[in-house]
């Protein structure tokens, strides 16, 4: 039955949003020689042949130019001083310049929930990257860890194959079949399923394995679970009947264990349980060694009827491997006579396997599960000695047993997994309307929801219990003079406000939830690009985001006064000013929530965009859960928020004014006075207080604030309008004030996502958005890039920074979403495809889309979290027809 379209699909009729560079996707599959396509994948996502070979591989950043030079150097030499004062304390800084993410064009849908930690199984097979502590990342394909098909005809092995392309050399597993011919294989992800196709050339067998992680939309339990699924679909094209074993086999030790190259007392134990009727059984692998986080990792299978389910508890991964190939050749199984392993002393490596066999008539297909579950359910940040239990320990336990109940529950639930994603995605797959690659860049995307060194933890009491007691004590009455009149809005905050917020009944219930700004920005929650990120968050899992938001909030009053040198300037400021939105909550190094601000570059209490971007993402959150008693809670930390940034408006017009140094989340680029892009956020956040004030009954400050509105959005327009868009900034320099900003809109994008009437004229909003793709977009490498950052009026790109030059792939989804909201539909479809279009299909930066990209074949970055953004577009997609402008 087809699924029915929602009611925003008419609006994309008689639009054609198709590209000349839609079909790159099938460049990815031209080496694909199999005659059979597999079992159930679906018609869109990101498809490539495990042959595929990218011509294109972009490095990472290149030397700015010349002009650039000076206003770096005081920079880099006071980071150069500041990393080797880290590395003298074997730490390292959180963005580590000198030791960044290379690009590996080899990673596919990351396995398991949030939080819980992430494995990546790359779409050539491998599983290649580990992220079990939070926030550490291990980039290592062990040998060891493989899929291994047997094929037995009339009691005799005819076909037997390792199901990867490797070819390794030397004495490790020289016994097992190698070098599967990628060209009758191929990879589709859409998160959180992939599927991988083997055309088993000469045998017409077709296998299909199904990967499932259980993500899906409102779910606050099972989205939680450390754990994926692989179904095995075995297609027999033959006139006869098959057996067919499919072996799952893995190291012990990989993941965290390999980063510290300590293999001792390590052992695995063979596991049975009854899971509804069916026996579920498997292999368990203990590491009792790492950083004193105990964790195990679980290979588990269905015995159903007509399977038979094997294993070899272990096997030396650097020999020949006979110990596995021989037994499943000569019979088709593994021996399964040992149930537990010895421990492992130094220098050993471990691993095991477990094998599950079925009959397969002819012209018939019939299937294996196995489940790969990991089991970390407390874990610490940095050399604490703090511990925090994780999210699925609520259901599953805190002492490390879990590891067979979750497999033996994912087994059997993972059927209802895959129908809530089906209902979650098919009306969007479903929609022929919308262009194939937005359909795989639209859940692809989310990738990082799970693979951002995620921590979803319990919400305990104790669990954030402040090293220092400096939170502010209260805030003294704010007087704000406006044109000789004095804006009184008393911000009063007991002193316990800050440990009340941290421990509501919110975060009681749903937890405390925090990811990276970036894998190579190790930075928690960083606000500035949460602002972007957020919407998919809000619109999927809401309560996350006000459990996140809670913190926020919290940590605005927190105070931390100890100096810190910030490298931009070399200046001296407090670590935490209080009342002023914080950078980030924190590093995986250190203590995050307790310790916040790990970044190091700027004194962020002086930005003039963190202030309004916590009002902004208060009240679109407030707007999506119509959780009232969020709004109540947050409501004098909003006034406080905006009475410390009202200090920035120097004349007393209404509206803040930029100090002339980077002061914002482009912290490269200076911006001085009036901004169109500080200035439009501090209007909106001036209508959504004034909105506020009237939901919770406060006519006074609702008066106020719009009182101050109408001043500040009379003098933006005055400064930054210039007849076709906004200003830059307010700088004497006009060669560099009239620059074109791509996200000049970043405000109103928030306006029409609360589905609150702008405050500037609706034609300049469009004429500023129709210049935009005029010039950011088309003008720049034809739009095959997305949004340029900064545009000069003639068509060249502005090069007075770092940043202006650089496309911030965030931001052009965030910019394609506003476009949206504003009904330049066929534009902002055709802004966002050129992100797609770069990272996925010419650069294979699958699964790690970065921060910012240039066309000179640069990127900075890798996988980053403000391309969440683009779960914007579908917000804005699915908002009621009625609420698009035309």
């Amino acid at each position: 039955m087809a699924v029915k379209q929602p009611e925003w699909c008419s609006a994309l009729k008689d639009i054609s949003l198709s590209n000349p560079d839609d079909n790159d996707d099938n460049n990815l599959m031209r080496t694909w020689r199999g005659k059979h396509s597999g079992v159930g994948v679906p018609a869109f996502g990101w498809k490539i042949s495990l042959s595929h070979k990218f011509k294109d591989r972009p490095n990472s950043w290149s030397l700015p130019p010349l002009s650039q030079v000076p206003s770096l150097v005081g920079l880099g030499v006071r980071y150069l001083l500041y990393y080797k004062k880290l590395r003298s304390k074997s730490k390292r800084p959180c963005m580590d310049f000198f030791n960044q993410t290379p690009l590996h064009q080899i990673y596919g849908v990351p396995l398991g929930g949030i939080g819980g930690g992430t494995i990546n199984r790359g779409w050539k097979g491998d599983f290649c990257k580990w992220q079990l502590k939070p926030g550490v990342y291990t980039f290592d394909s062990p040998l060891a860890d493989q899929f291994i098909v047997t094929i037995r005809s009339n009691d005799r092995t005819v076909f037997q194959q390792v199901l990867s392309t490797r070819f390794p050399s030397g004495e490790p597993l020289k016994a097992w079949n190698w070098r599967y011919c990628g060209s009758y294989a191929y990879y589709h992800g859409l998160y959180p399923r992939a599927w991988t196709v083997y055309d088993l050339q000469g045998q017409d067998v077709v296998l299909t394995c199904r990967q499932i992680s259980p993500v899906f939309p409102h779910d606050y339990q099972d989205t939680s679970i450390p754990a994926a699924v692989f179904v095995w679909t075995v297609e027999n094209k033959r006139k006869d009947d098959i057996d067919v074993t499919i072996t799952m086999s893995m190291e012990n030790g990989i993941g965290c264990q390999r980063e510290q190259k300590v293999t001792t007392s390590l052992w695995n134990e063979f596991f049975s349980v009854n899971n509804h009727g069916e026996n579920v059984s498997g292999v368990v692998m203990h590491n009792t060694t790492y950083d004193n986080m105990f964790y195990t990792m679980t290979i588990g299978a269905t015995q159903k009827e007509g399977t038979k389910v094997s294993h070899c508890v272990e096997f030396n991964p650097l020999h020949s491997g006979t110990e596995i190939w021989h037994p499943l050749m000569e019979r088709g199984q593994l021996s399964s006579l040992s149930k537990r392993s010895h421990v492992t002393g130094k220098g050993e490596r471990i691993a095991s396997a477990v094998a599950v066999s079925c009959h397969v008539k002819a012209k018939s297909t019939n299937s294996i599960d196995f489940c790969l579950a990991w089991d970390m359910p407390q874990i610490h940040f940095g050399n604490s000695n703090k511990f925090y239990k994780r999210r699925y320990t609520r259901w599953f336990g805190d002492q490390g047993k879990a590891g067979p109940a979750l497999a033996a529950y994912s087994l059997y639930h993972y059927p209802t997994w895959e129908e809530k994603i089906h209902d979650w995605q098919s009306p969007i797959l479903e929609n022929s309307d919308l262009p194939g690659w937005y359909k795989s860049a639209i859940f692809n995307e989310l990738y990082y929801i799970t693979d951002g060194g995620t921590v979803w933890l319990e919400g305990e009491s104790s669990d954030v219990t402040m090293l220092s007691r400096n939170a502010y004590n209260g805030v003294p009455e704010s007087k704000h003079n406006l044109n000789g009149n004095s804006m009184h809005l008393n911000n009063g905050i007991d002193k316990t406000k800050e440990d009340e917020i941290r421990n509501c009944k919110h975060i009681m219930e749903y937890g405390r939830f925090a990811y990276l700004e970036g894998q190579e920005y190790k930075m928690y929650n960083t606000y500035d690009v949460h602002f972007y990120a957020s919407i998919a968050l809000a619109h999927l899992w809401p309560n996350l985001e006000i459990s996140l938001q809670y913190d926020i909030a919290a940590s605005i009053l927190h105070s931390n006064p100890e100096p810190m040198q910030y490298l931009m300037d070399g200046v001296a400021a407090p670590v935490k000013t209080p009342n002023c939105v914080p950078h980030d909550v924190g590093c995986p190094d250190d203590e995050p929530w307790l310790n916040v601000n790990a970044y190091f570059v700027h004194d962020t209490a002086e930005w003039r965009d963190l202030n309004p971007k916590f009002v902004l993402q208060a009240f679109r959150d407030y707007h999506i859960t119509k959780n009232k008693e969020f709004l109540e809670t947050v409501w004098p930390i909003c006034k406080i928020v905006m009475n410390h940034g009202m200090r920035h408006d120097q004349d007393g017009d209404g509206l803040i004014e930029n100090s002339g140094a980077a002061d914002q989340t482009f912290d490269g680029w200076c911006v001085q006075g009036p901004s169109a892009y500080c200035g439009g956020l501090w209007l909106a956040a001036l209508k959504f207080m004034a909105e506020a004030a009237s939901i919770l009954g406060h006519d006074h400050e609702e008066s106020e604030y719009n009182r101050i509105l109408q001043m500040a959005t009379k003098s933006y327009n005055k400064h930054l309008w210039n007849g076709k868009y906004y200003n830059y900034d307010s700088s004497p320099h006009l060669h560099l004030s009239n620059s074109v900003m791509a996200d000049q809109c970043a405000g109103q994008w928030f306006l029409s996502a609360a589905e609150i009437d702008d405050v500037l004229p609706k034609e300049n909003v469009r004429s500023a958005l129709e210049t935009i793709f005029s010039l950011n977009v088309q003008k720049y490498d034809n739009g095959r890039h997305g949004a340029v950052n900064g545009m000069r009026p003639n068509g060249v790109v502005d090069t007075s920074s770092v940043q202006s030059v650089e496309v911030w792939t965030g931001v052009t989804y965030a910019l394609a979403a506003t476009m949206i909201h504003r009904g330049l539909l066929k534009e902002g479809f055709r802004t966002a495809s050129g992100i797609y279009r770069s990272a996925w299909q010419r650069y294979g930066m699958s699964y790690q889309t970065p921060e910012a990209f240039r066309m000179n074949k640069t990127y900075r970055s890798l996988a980053y979290m403000r391309p969440l953004s683009i779960w914007g577009m579908q917000y804005a997609l699915e908002m009621p027809k009625k609420d698009k402008e035309n």
